[in-house]
């Protein structure tokens, strides 16, 4: 007899997978970001241009905006104030890099929980007032994890010698 797939199974792997667990496809989200110093995780590609502390930051604010929407969540609740994305903080220091890592860090792990108490049989039905479906919201929050981690590597990348982070895979 033949079991069906645990949805909610399936979509928790692609989660964490593309957030902190081994993937064949290279550097998941915090992969990108192992071991970068609050230096490295400032420095700017361009004027204007996002950096990846920043990109942390906002990846968090996602996993939170996705939190909420399957938990009737209240606005205002992030750890930071604003939304979308935030600029570096006035305190650039190791500590701040480090608290605002475990920010992304608390957000991922409550927006899993969230998903593991979701009814399978919700998966498909769109949230109230909205278009999009509970498994859209789900699998898009992991691609969103998986675009910015591809986006971090590129800033790595493009990062001067002397800053610590070029050539840094």
């Amino acid at each position: 007899m033949s079991r069906e797939p645990d949805s909610i199974g399936i979509l928790l792997s692609l989660y964490d997978r593309a957030y902190d667990r081994r993937s064949w496809h290279g550097p998941n989200l915090r992969g990108s970001l192992r071991g970068l110093s609050a230096r490295e995780a400032a420095w700017r590609p361009g004027p204007e241009r996002h950096n990846v502390w920043e990109i942390a930051v906002h990846a968090a604010y996602w996993k939170y905006v996705v939190l909420r929407a399957l938990t009737g969540g209240k606005r205002g609740a992030f750890g930071r104030k604003g939304s979308n994305w935030f600029r570096l903080p006035s305190d650039s220091s190791e500590g701040a890099w480090k608290a605002d890592l475990a920010l992304l860090d608390a957000t991922h792990r409550a927006l899993r929980e969230a998903i593991r108490k979701v009814d399978p049989g919700t998966l498909d039905r769109p949230l109230p007032g909205k278009k999009t479906t509970r498994g859209e919201l789900i699998s898009g929050a992991a691609a969103h994890d998986l675009y910015h981690a591809g986006q971090i590597q590129l800033i790595k990348r493009m990062a001067p010698r002397e800053h610590g982070a070029g050539r840094r895979r």
